[in-house]
């Protein structure tokens, strides 16, 4: 059975590494382990070792508790808020907005937030 702990700590993983760009593979290389572990770590289903763990934030160019963030505050998986899915996260569409929006310069970056704050508010 899968620790909702660990579930959320391979989220995380797969989360910060989709926003580098980095492939599994790859940071399966670079920390000297099979992509497949990779993938058990992004699951859920392996829980990722201290020292690992260590290995994988400094690949990732992150602190170790950046996988831990959010972790106390998520709400209860029921707890929908309106059409936002329950894990942001593991929705491909709003990963690849969030890396598009970064791609663009820091004054054009503000001004579409500003475009998108008024039409949510008219929607």
């Amino acid at each position: 059975m899968k620790h909702p702990v660990d579930v959320h700590v391979g989220k995380r993983i797969r989360h910060r590494r989709w926003m580098n760009g980095t492939t599994q593979q790859q940071l399966a290389e670079s920390v000297g382990i099979k992509f497949q572990q990779i993938q058990k770590y992004e699951t859920g289903m392996n829980r990722v070792s201290a020292s690992r763990l260590w290995d994988i934030a400094k690949v990732l160019s992150v602190p170790v508790s950046f996988f831990f963030e959010g972790l106390d505050t998520q709400p209860p998986a029921d707890n929908n808020n309106g059409d936002m899915p329950g894990d942001i996260l593991t929705d491909k569409e709003a990963l690849e907005l969030l890396r598009s929006y970064y791609a663009i310069p820091e004054n054009q970056r503000r001004r579409l937030f500003d475009l998108a704050r008024v039409l949510s508010e008219a929607a």
